[in-house]
């Protein structure tokens, strides 16, 4: 049977090389550690930072509208995405007549990936730092997975900075170190060293509970797995390492219900994502994950939230649903 993507997602793949899997097909060369070789659906510009006295370069797309509203959107990625995945998402709210901001966090992409650890603070600080060498005041920030808790730290931290708040499937809407013990880092570096492309897609499907044709997730697979022959593969994997030490150690769930600003989770309903599930006692695992309900009950605490699920939808909501994604992020941003 032949499957037909939706238009949305085929355009998005346009902006990702596919992986080749003929078996005449020439060797490629392998992506570099900041992504070198593998496309963006825009231009890619450089911001110096520093993080703890590391000199570092963040990475970021400034999309500008034909028809500009005078407003911002910053997009705030997930951990396993490059931000290029933002891709039909860019597109639609340009052509709603916003300026999106889209960085690769450091850490990430085509950004530089530290020899320190890394920190939601120091994150939320070059987002800040970005968008003062933009001379942008204020922005809508719309943010996903990871990115989510990105953006209640900024939101928590910078409140004047933001106007309006979207979490896009987010992770830690619960604090995951009340089910999983700490795992060493160099535990964490052999675990993901072991990892192969078929068992990354597994993961993936599993986790995300991705309702996309398996073409859909190749991109993602061939971000990851086509920087393993770079020199540089050892030092991308300790940064990606410490983004899950991150998640685990910064929580930031004990911080949402006081943010202020107008927030809309954006859920889908079958997404149950849970980092470090897997490593959770079994008696505590069926708990973790309850990602809709608990947005729901943030919502209700909030002054200003309301939570929003989509049925039949995993955890890459803008990819899986847009026509709803679209109609749900532009009403609420056009309040």
């Amino acid at each position: 049977m032949i499957r037909i993507l939706p238009a949305a997602l085929a355009a998005t793949l346009l902006t990702f090389p596919l992986t080749v899997c003929a078996a005449d097909a020439p060797q490629r060369e392998p992506y570099g550690i900041a992504l070198e070789g593998f496309a963006y659906p825009y231009p890619v510009h450089l911001l110096p930072v520093v993080n703890d006295g590391e000199q570092l370069s963040m990475a970021y797309m400034d999309v500008t509208s034909a028809q500009p509203n005078g407003r911002t959107v910053v997009l705030l990625h997930g951990r396993n995405f490059p931000s290029s995945y933002w891709a039909d998402v860019i597109k639609m709210l340009s052509e709603a007549g916003y300026r999106v901001v889209v960085p690769d966090q450091i850490g990430f992409g085509k950004s530089s990936k530290p020899m320190g650890e890394l920190h939601f603070d120091n994150l939320a600080r070059n987002t800040i730092a970005l968008l003062d060498h933009l001379k942008i005041d204020k922005a809508d920030i719309v943010a996903h997975s990871l990115g989510g808790m990105l953006g209640v730290r900024i939101a928590r931290a910078y409140p004047d900075r933001v106007a309006h708040l979207v979490l896009t499937a987010p992770i830690g809407l619960e604090d995951y170190r009340l089910y999983v013990p700490p795992t060493p880092t160099e535990k964490m570096i052999e675990t993901e060293d072991k990892l192969t492309a078929d068992g990354y897609r597994k993961q993936l499907q599993t986790n995300y509970a991705i309702k996309l044709p398996p073409e859909a997730i190749t991109p993602f697979i061939d971000a990851r797995f086509n920087i393993r022959g770079s020199p540089d593969y050892p030092r991308w994997l300790r940064a990606f390492v410490s983004s899950g030490q991150m998640i685990y150690r910064e929580p930031v769930a004990h911080e949402i219900a006081e943010i202020t600003e107008p927030t809309l989770f954006i859920m889908g309903a079958d997404d149950h994502n849970a980092p470090g599930r897997p490593n959770a006692p079994e008696a505590l695992r069926a708990k973790m994950g309850q990602n809709a309900e608990l947005a729901k009950a943030f919502a209700a605490k909030m002054p200003n939230a309301r939570a929003e699920i989509i049925p039949d939808t995993g955890h890459l909501v803008f990819l899986e649903a847009p026509e709803r994604y679209k109609e749900l992020v532009l009403g609420f941003l056009g309040r």
